[in-house]
């Protein structure tokens, strides 16, 4: 392969559905938080992981959210149902499963098997993730843990 083919090869390695599909397989799916720094830019925006009103930015932030999660459900694994890319930006819709095994959510742990819904969004540029958006079932996630209960837990049935 000549030089320019190479480089092209590395692109497209690095396109914004192939960071994706590494980013979830990677991190969540195997539990290589170190691999972070290899997908994520520096200065990242990421919306939608922990806070909801403002991004997290960069690997520290991300790693925080992370953490709390990953402690909360070790064993979380997350199935890619599609990836579509346009341009710079790759979507996807996920499934998560899980079980409440720690006390990272800040509760005690209900040992109960979760599945979560979820959508992500990715903008590459030069072979990293640059910014992200993540919707996901958060009133699920309290639904299937018990926190909700009531006429609301009804609302979200």
């Amino acid at each position: 392969m000549h030089a320019t083919g190479a480089v092209a090869l590395e692109m497209e390695q690095r396109d914004a559905a192939t960071l994706m599909r590494r980013w979830f397989d990677e991190i969540w799916n195997r539990g290589r938080i170190e691999s972070v720094e290899d997908l994520l830019a520096k200065d990242a925006v990421n919306w939608g992981v922990g806070r909801p009103d403002q991004p997290s930015v960069g690997g520290a932030e991300f790693k925080e959210f992370y953490h709390r999660q990953r402690s909360a459900t070790p064993d979380v694994q997350i199935t890619l149902d599609q990836v579509v890319q346009e341009g710079d930006t790759a979507f996807a819709r996920w499934t998560a499963t899980m079980t409440h095994t720690g006390e990272g959510l800040g509760m005690a742990p209900t040992n109960k098997a979760i599945q979560l819904k979820g959508m992500t969004a990715c903008r590459a540029r030069d072979g990293k993730i640059v910014e992200s958006w993540n919707i996901w079932d958060q009133v699920g996630l309290a639904r299937q843990l018990g926190v909700l209960d009531g006429r609301v837990a009804e609302m979200f049935a």
